[in-house]
């Protein structure tokens, strides 16, 4: 495995696997890796002939400060985890190297993109364009994976790849929970191991509300939710809305669509956990 820093040396490394004509999968990822991101990684290794993972926080798509400047930052672990993985390529580099100068192109995917996160985190999607795009354009991948635990973000990056006829196929992979129900998340190493116990009541209300919504409306499983959660010791809900998986607006009636999702963010303490279930 070979770690790569630039975007110039990164690209004549992958050009004879392009000339070729070998298959490139490509997983982008902000670091701090977990067995959420090997899942990524192993699919990748197993589509293609060779995998770059990206390994960089990227400043745009954080309005908190504090949260960019809180987000772990774990290279050298990351790097032995992508190795075990089969990863051929890391790409690992620093905000002048992606932003030699400010990025002042705006991304706009409404009404995906101005509803859940994109109305409690302005600015957010556009900065997940902004890297993504960039990392597209250096990479040149013929496939790239992202966890469907991040649900709106998998949705607007396959728009923007529509938008921008990228010659790219989007793979989005299940999400990987702990034994006890937890979504894997890089966010999770800042519990505390209270904040840890709490936060198995998001997933566990969402599996129990699966079987809950079967005799009941959407509202009233909406209800149900947002009312365990926020019960729970040490949880604050900040959304919790029932879409149609493609559209991303909310459902009123189980019979609107065919494909519907419960997405949810919550406060954990002072971590921001998303998790998000599937209905039908």
């Amino acid at each position: 495995m070979k770690i790569i820093y630039t975007i110039q040396e990164l690209q004549t490394e992958l050009s004879s696997y392009k000339q070729n004509h070998q298959k490139v999968g490509f997983v982008p990822t902000m670091g701090a890796l977990h067995e959420g991101h090997a899942s990524l990684m192993k699919k990748s290794v197993a589509d293609n002939d060779i995998t770059v993972a990206s390994v960089f926080v990227n400043p745009t798509q954080f309005n908190d400060q504090n949260d960019l400047l809180k987000y772990p930052r774990t290279l050298e672990a990351d790097c032995k985890l992508l190795e075990l993985c089969g990863v051929d390529l890391v790409f690992a580099p620093n905000v002048d190297e992606m932003y030699p100068e400010p990025d002042k192109r705006q991304f706009n995917y409404a009404p995906l993109d101005t509803v859940m996160e994109g109305k409690h985190r302005p600015g957010h999607f556009n900065g997940v364009c902004q890297i993504v795009s960039r990392l597209f354009d250096a990479v040149n991948p013929d496939r790239a994976y992202f966890g469907e635990k991040d649900f709106q973000q998998l949705a607007i990056i396959r728009e923007m790849v529509r938008d921008m006829n990228y010659p790219i196929e989007i793979v989005g992979c299940p999400i990987v929970r702990e034994m006890d129900g937890l979504a894997l998340s890089s966010r999770n190493a800042r519990l505390s191991a209270d904040e840890r116990e709490n936060a198995l009541n998001i997933s566990q209300t969402l599996f129990k509300s699966c079987t809950f919504a079967a005799n009941h409306s959407v509202a009233e499983t909406k209800e149900m939710v947002i009312g365990a959660i926020a019960s729970s010791p040490g949880l604050e809900v900040e959304y919790f809305e029932i879409v149609d998986g493609n559209t991303l607006q909310e459902v009123n009636s189980w019979e609107e669509s065919t494909y519907i999702v419960g997405c949810i963010t919550v406060f954990c303490g002072d971590v921001r956990l998303i998790d998000n279930i599937r209905y039908k």
